[in-house]
């Protein structure tokens, strides 16, 4: 049996000797009721976070909170929470604050390197608050712990949608608020984060906030994309638009990456696809070609024009593959082939995933010459993506991309095999991978797997690194919040 401990739990069982009754500050430990019984001690209850909840303290709940999606890191806590209310999140907070004990919150962990871990520290769990409060016409209220799929279905059941969502739809609400969130529809809507109307928040204080652009305008804008450094959304009000209820899918095949990407460039800026992305992909022959995946939403009777859609693209004649399907079916498109992974146990491999954003300037001659290199074996077979989206559609001021009015972003989502060596020299091809995308005018999706250090992390706020910092001070002035990003 696990062992774990809610406040009832805690007030009914002392006597069960494992139970855990305190916390020991200076050696830094757990007091369990046996451990005070043999010291013939007192114990101070108040050196014990009562919560609604469940506090998860076997090896199981801890091994589990050690590990995430990338499968390379691992930093094994003290304890895990499955809050049951926004107050357990916040008592846990003050908690930490009070004896230095570090803290990160974990949504469906899947970051690939370690983000949402914590050494010796405490992690909690936010799948636990899974509520939505409300769908209207313009917006839903929902828990922070909310997967984007239970919402689309929730909201499609109003014919309502988010305007962007992400390729795979299995995420949590507030994991990906605090990360950034992009998809195909970013290049009219921009990322999920700006589309965020509303968050409550526990500061790194432990202060329970509501903010907007409105009201606490510098802590709203720090936590979107802030890497969970100064607070844990917990509440999130964002944004719906009408759903259509098709989509019609282009699948556009290049041999040149320019090409590619002057067409891609294309359809961003007139809009007339509502979806845009794009991926390389391997040839049977050997080497890479580029294919261009379009979708445009619509309701019968109103139907798409495919000559209008693919008007003066160069893409290469007679390899176009056009099919209909519905919207939530694309919206869900990659649940099949996760399943399959999942199957045959691809899904639990490491993944040392590479995400950068290139100015569209430099983006072609850095992707060729990456791909000059690149076998499928470098990838695990893992897809490659890229696209733009324009800059002006980003609002938030710490996603960090480059200063050209379109940027790409370039993933190697790289699965390989449970082999250290492999995993390693995969994690250093990353490094050497992102300083030629920083020598290029690159920066980091924070979700990869790329060592990164404070100095790294100073380069790629640029301008922005000292509000980084004061935002730090401000709201977790003893930094004990998600210390896996390897900030501060």
């Amino acid at each position: 049996m696990a062992e774990h401990i809610s406040r009832r739990g805690f007030l009914k069982g002392i006597a069960a000797g494992a139970l855990v009754v305190g916390f020991d500050p200076i050696r830094r430990s757990w007091i369990t009721a046996a451990d005070a019984a043999e010291q013939g001690a007192a114990v101070d209850r108040a050196n014990f976070p009562q919560c609604d909840g469940v506090i998860y303290f076997d090896e199981a709940s801890l091994q589990e909170a050690a590990d995430d999606f990338g499968h390379i890191i691992h930093r094994r806590p003290v304890a895990v929470l499955k809050p049951a209310s926004v107050n357990d999140i916040v008592t846990m907070v003050r908690f930490a604050n009070r004896f230095d004990i570090k803290v990160a919150g974990r949504g469906q962990a899947h970051s690939s390197y370690g983000q949402s871990q914590v050494e010796a520290g405490v992690v909690i769990d936010t799948s636990t608050l899974n509520t939505i409060h409300a769908i209207t016409p313009t917006y839903a209220d929902v828990d922070c712990g909310v997967k984007w799929r239970t919402l689309l279905e929730a909201a499609l059941a109003e014919g309502l949608t988010p305007p962007v969502l992400t390729d795979y739809i299995e995420l949590s609400i507030g994991g990906t608020l605090s990360c950034g969130g992009i998809g195909g529809a970013s290049h009219q809507h921009g990322l999920l984060i700006d589309n965020a109307l509303e968050l409550l928040v526990v500061t790194g204080r432990g202060d329970l906030q509501w903010c907007s652009m409105d009201r606490q305008r510098k802590l709203f804008e720090s936590v979107l994309a802030g890497l969970g450094q100064f607070g844990i959304i917990v509440r999130a009000r964002v944004r719906l638009v009408p759903a259509e209820s098709n989509a019609r899918v282009f699948l556009l095949y290049y041999d040149d990456v320019n090409v590619f990407n002057a067409d891609q460039i294309t359809l961003i800026n007139d809009e007339r696809f509502h979806y845009v992305e794009g991926q390389v992909v391997a040839k049977d022959e050997g080497g890479w070609r580029f294919m261009l995946e379009a979708a445009y939403f619509y309701t019968p009777p109103a139907m798409p024009n495919n000559a209008a859609l693919l008007a003066g693209l160069s893409y290469n004649p007679g390899s176009e593959q056009i099919t209909d399907q519905t919207y939530f079916e694309f919206a869900n498109r990659l649940e099949a082939t996760i399943d399959f992974l999942k199957a045959i146990g691809v899904w639990g491999f490491p993944h040392p995933w590479f995400d950068v954003f290139m100015p569209s300037t430099t983006v072609g001659t850095y992707v060729d010459s990456v791909l000059a290199n690149l076998t499928l074996d470098d990838t695990g077979q893992g897809p490659m993506l890229l696209y733009p989206v324009k800059r002006d559609r980003l609002t938030r001021p710490f996603f960090r991309v480059p200063d050209t009015d379109v940027v790409f972003l370039f993933d190697i989502l790289r699965t390989a095999p449970p082999i250290p060596e492999v995993v390693n020299a995969m994690v250093a091809a990353n490094r050497q991978l992102f300083e030629q995308a920083r020598s290029n005018g690159g920066t980091r999706y924070p979700i990869s797997a790329i060592p990164f250090d404070q100095s790294d992390w100073q380069l790629q706020f640029g301008e922005m690194w000292d509000e980084f910092v004061k935002a730090k001070k401000r709201y977790d002035p003893h930094n004990i919040l998600t210390p896996g990003q390897n900030i501060f």
